[in-house]
């Protein structure tokens, strides 16, 4: 049985006016996620997504990474219960 689950991340540094959300959304996509990238105060993004535990790792591992241009600082993050409350993964403004 494959595990689901949330991933909830907040990414610090210098992650706006960057295309990280569009980085995100790519990735997000290509690993069949849902939930949604918004950028949040304090020069934060907020990553919501649903889907697979490994492709969520991996998503993860994306987040420290971040596009060219973005100097991820931190990647704050918490693992939620899988609620499949999405059908999508879109970036919000």
């Amino acid at each position: 049985m494959i595990e689901k689950a949330r991933l909830n991340a907040t990414v610090q540094g210098h992650v706006q006016g960057v295309f990280f959300r569009v980085f995100v959304e790519k990735y997000a996509l290509s690993l069949n996620l849902t939930g949604y990238v918004k950028n949040i105060s304090g020069s934060q993004v907020l990553v919501l997504a649903d889907g697979e535990k490994g492709c969520l790792e991996r998503m993860l591992q994306l987040l420290h990474q971040g596009p060219p241009g973005a100097k991820v600082e931190n990647v704050n993050f918490r693992w939620e219960e899988y609620i499949g409350n999405y059908m999508d993964f879109t970036i919000r403004y």
